[in-house]
This record gives C-alpha cells, sequence and structure tokens, in this order.
C-alpha cells in the first residue's frame, strides 16, 4: 500500500493549486484525477476556450460596428470550424504549459490517472488499488446539469463542452439558463450569425444590481437575441430535423425551435460514487460537500474545495486560492479562509458585466439604507473617444464613514476594472481617497473616480482630466 501525507482527489484548477503548495511545502502527494483531463474545467472546457472563441466574435462584431467615421471594413469570409479549431488547438497547447509542464516539476507530487473511492477515514481505492494518507481534499468540481425536461434526453442537447466542439454552427439556437454560461455563449453565437433565443426561469437575466442587468438586456435585445423571461419549460422534442421547445410564461403556452438546445441551468457537484458516506463526509440538498470556512468537512482529515464544496462563490480564482490554503490547512494545521465578500467577478459579455461588494439591494438588506450613485460611461471621456458609451458604473458607500462597500460595472473591459474596485473595498478606502487619486487621462478607470466624485459634485459639470 502506498502511503502519502496528502491525497487531493481532482485535478483542476483548485486541486493543482493544492498541489503545488503541498509540494512547496515537502509534503508526499498523490493526485488522482478522472473525467475530465489534466486541468479540469478552466482550461479544457471553461475559461480558456469559451473566452477564446468570445474574442473571435467581438471582431466580428467590433469590425461591423466600429462607429468611427471614414473607416470602412468588409469581412469577406468567417469560418466558424476553423475559429473552433484554433480555439482546441490552444486548449492543448495550454494544457501542456501550464498543467503538464508544471506537474512534471512537482518533485513531490505523484500524478495518478483513475477513479478514486474513500475505503475508510484514511484509505481510497483507485483502479483496484490501494492508497493511504493522512490527509484529503477533495476537488472534484461540477458536471452541466440536465434539467428534468420531458424530452430533454429523446431531443438532444448540448452543454458549454460540447458547445466549444462544434464542427458546425447552428443556424437557430435555444438557450435554456441565462447567467455567465447562457449570457456569455448566447452572445457569441449571435454574433457569428446565429439566430439565439434565451429562456430564463427568472424575472432577470442575472442577480445583482437591477439597473445594469436591465442595460446588459436592452444591449443584447438590440443584438438581436430574444431574451424570455419568468419561464418554464414544459418539453421538448424533434420535429423535421430540429428540436422544438414548448414553455409557459405569463401563464400561455409559447413554443421555440432551433437546430441546437444549450444547457446553461446551473451545475451539480461531481460528489457522487465518492465513498463519503464511509468517512462521516456530509453533502448538501445540491449534492455539495459540506465544510467550514476553513474548507474543512466534519471529518478533521478531509478538507473540500471548488465546485465540490458549499462555499458562497464557484469562480476560478475562488478555487484555486481554495486549494492553496486547504493544503495550508491539512498540512501545517493553519486556519487560513478567503473573505469572499471582497471577491470581484465578471461575466464576459461585450460589454462586460463586473462586481465585487454590496449590490444596493444587499445594502439596504444590511443597513436599512444604501448610499448610491450611478455613472454613465458617457461621461467618461474615453468611453466617448471609444464609441462606447453604453456602460454604467454603480458604487456604494457606508452613509456615516464613506467607506466604499461595492462598485458594479458594466463597460468594456470591466472585468480589468475591477481590480481597482476590489482593492478598494478589500482595503476599506472611501470615496476621499479615490478623489485625491489621479487616474491617468483618458481611461476607463477614470469611471472610478467620477463615481467616487458624484456623491459630492455634479460631475456634468466638471472638465476633462479632473
Amino acid at each position: 500500500m502506498k502511503q502519502f501525507d496528502l491525497i487531493i482527489i481532482g485535478g483542476g484548477a483548485a486541486g493543482f493549486a493544492a498541489a503545488i503548495r503541498a509540494n512547496e511545502l515537502g509534503a508526499k502527494t498523490a493526485m488522482v484525477n478522472d473525467g475530465l483531463p489534466l486541468g479540469g474545467t478552466c482550461v479544457n472546457v471553461g475559461c480558456v476556450p469559451s473566452k477564446t472563441l468570445i474574442h473571435a466574435a467581438n471582431l466580428l462584431h467590433e469590425t461591423r460596428n466600429h462607429g468611427v467615421p471614414g473607416i470602412e471594413l468588409s469581412i469577406k469570409n468567417s469560418d466558424f470550424a476553423k475559429v473552433v479549431q484554433d480555439e482546441l488547438a490552444l486548449v492543448e497547447r495550454l494544457r501542456e504549459e501550464k498543467y503538464s509542464k508544471v506537474l512534471a516539476s512537482l518533485g513531490n507530487v505523484t500524478f495518478i490517472e483513475g477513479r478514486a473511492r474513500f475505503r475508510s477515514e484514511h484509505e481510497i481505492e483507485v483502479n483496484g488499488k490501494t492508497l493511504s494518507a493522512s490527509k484529503f481534499i477533495i476537488a472534484t468540481g461540477s458536471t452541466a446539469m440536465v434539467p428534468p425536461i420531458e424530452g430533454i434526453r429523446e431531443a438532444g442537447s448540448i452543454t458549454h463542452i460540447e458547445a466549444l466542439r462544434l464542427e458546425k454552427q447552428p443556424r437557430e439556437l435555444i438557450v435554456i439558463g441565462a447567467g455567465p454560461v447562457g449570457l456569455e455563449f448566447a452572445q457569441m453565437f449571435a454574433r457569428f450569425g446565429t439566430k439565439v433565443t434565451i429562456l430564463q426561469r427568472d424575472s432577470t437575466i442575472f442577480r445583482g444590481e437591477k439597473e445594469l442587468i436591465d442595460r446588459l438586456t436592452e444591449i443584447l435585445t438590440k443584438e438581436g437575441i430574444t431574451i424570455v423571461t419568468n419561464v418554464e419549460v414544459l418539453r421538448v422534442r424533434p420535429e423535421e430535423g430540429k428540436k422544438l421547445v414548448t414553455y409557459r410564461v405569463e401563464g400561455k403556452e409559447e413554443t421555440a425551435r432551433a437546430d441546437e438546445i444549450l444547457l446553461a441551468a446551473g451545475k451539480t457537484p461531481n460528489t457522487e460514487d465518492l465513498g463519503l458516506e464511509k468517512v462521516d463526509v456530509k453533502v448538501n440538498d445540491h449534492k455539495a460537500v459540506e465544510v467550514d470556512q476553513y474548507f474543512k468537512t466534519r471529518n478533521p482529515a478531509i478538507f473540500a474545495v471548488g465546485d465540490a464544496a458549499n462555499l458562497p462563490l464557484r469562480l476560478e480564482i475562488t478555487a484555486g486560492h481554495e486549494g492553496t490554503l486547504a493544503a495550508e490547512n491539512a498540512l501545517t494545521g493553519s486556519q487560513k479562509s478567503i473573505d469572499y465578500a471582497a471577491v470581484p467577478y465578471t461575466v464576459f459579455t461585450d460589454p462586460e458585466l463586473a462586481g465585487v461588494g454590496f449590490t444596493e439591494d444587499e445594502q439596504i438588506k444590511k443597513l436599512g439604507v444604501c448610499a448610491c450613485r450611478t455613472v454613465s460611461f458617457a461621461d467618461v471621456p474615453r468611453a466617448i473617444i471609444m464609441r462606447r458609451t453604453e456602460g454604467l458604473i454603480k458604487m456604494a458607500i457606508h452613509p456615516k464613514t464613506r467607506q466604499i462597500v461595492g462598485v458594479h460595472i458594466l463597460a468594456p473591459h470591466a472585468g480589468e476594472l475591477i481590480a481597482e474596485a476590489m482593492m478598494l473595498v478589500k482595503n476599506k478606502n472611501t470615496i476621499d481617497d479615490v478623489i485625491e487619486s489621479l487616474p491617468m487621462f483618458p481611461t476607463l478607470s477614470e469611471g472610478i473616480k467620477l463615481a467616487a466624485l458624484s456623491f459630492t459634485k455634479d460631475i456634468s459639470k466638471l472638465s476633462c482630466c479632473i
């Protein structure tokens, strides 16, 4: 029987981060991976491939809609299949450079391809062999959920995984579910020329700042995407080479037809058949492993991180850091955790939707009042220069201390801009700190200073270079 200090179950972002930290601590470690190739969701079927296709789609859109007088650009042709081939080649290259080569450099880590299952508190079985360890980290990720819709399995559907590998672009696409995956893929396919319909169960396409989400909904609708909210999808059936979706909205039954149905209705943690019942590890109703703030299950020898755990956020950035901290907590006895309130998110639509900290509704719920201001990017000189004034930035502050407690941005490159906002929230900066700062002119980041200034001035009466 092979013995280790730590066994990590899962080879994605969280598992890899845990392996790197364990290697730094000199721990004899095994990483067991099953399902997706080395690297897990992010590099194989998540951030890397999806943002590659989104970038290509955005180039098409900008070429057609740049808005600069005197410049006419034409697209002779676009080859969707070739774009996908390039995307898949990039995935292979980054998997090799960022995962296979990194793994080879970890002298204390043994990699095992196979399905792990707990036999006892300190033992797992993999490929018919038993491995033992003092501590374990479950980092098995999640799988796209197939909602219980009548006929969906018979009619056929795709998840983000298949959508990233399509050799033929669908002429018509129905996206069931919004959220980051649904919105990003809907806009990407629409910009390639697919007719897209989003069917969303909730009343809005995303939960967050209503003003910004309403504006994003308007933008997507103007691009030709049909968005139907408050939908109950009833059944799906094939019809004359198409897929027919029947749904109820406002008490009436409606239908939509498409070549493909993309499921974007959430994910299910990969925790089944791990033998968790044998080691006193509890999962919740959503199949996520229950952990405390230090990523520890109720079994002190077993930790869980990433999508497999019932943690506040399911992001690549949090999964990786959770893996790092869980390895350190497991091996050294430390009690390190993450302040999730200061973790940003980004939805990579165009414009991007990003945020950190309280929304207006969240602050009202906590404090009973919200001191908020919304600034249009029509007031930001760089946005005017770029002809990209459709965005908004909303800032929330504590009404007494003027501390910045939330920033939400809808704009080109909002995912970049939110990094500054993250530090303002994390470091408990006030609007006075921002007002005294000197951002470069002309940049989109001036929008953050303008948002701070809007609490004390009428920004429409300010000159440039404020």
